[in-house]
């Protein structure tokens, strides 16, 4: 406890002669060992931004499975979210199928795969 402990009547706290409340006191009072406070510099009033992106996930991955579940159902080699095949563009030197939304983010960017996707044969 080191030499702030004191022990009866002497505690410090107003009516109380209990060594417990007495070392309970110091030990509050004591900030030794405590980690300090870390300021972000972002304040947040609620939790209502990461209760939307959860909420938002959610229906995305409900999605994502409801297009997995049809026989056409393919996943995008990049983003790994589930569309038709009618939706996706197979890059044959890759050997993987890209979504719109991939394909417009990797431009004329080569990425090469270690294992290619299958092609879906059409007809």
């Amino acid at each position: 406890m080191g030499s702030n402990y004191t022990s009866g009547s002497g505690s410090g706290v107003p009516g109380s002669s209990s060594s417990f409340v007495s070392r309970r006191e110091v030990r509050a009072a004591n900030a030794t060992g405590a980690l300090p406070v870390i300021s972000t510099g972002r304040t947040y009033s609620s939790s209502f931004a990461i209760d939307d992106l959860i909420a938002s996930l959610h229906e995305l991955f409900a999605l994502d499975r409801q297009v997995a579940s049809q026989p056409d159902g393919t996943r995008c080699g990049i983003c790994y979210m589930h569309f038709t095949a009618s939706t996706l563009v197979y890059r044959e030197e890759e050997g993987f199928y890209v979504c719109r939304g991939c394909e417009r983010a990797l431009g004329k960017l080569t990425v090469p795969m270690i294992r290619r996707q299958q092609k879906l044969t059409t007809g």
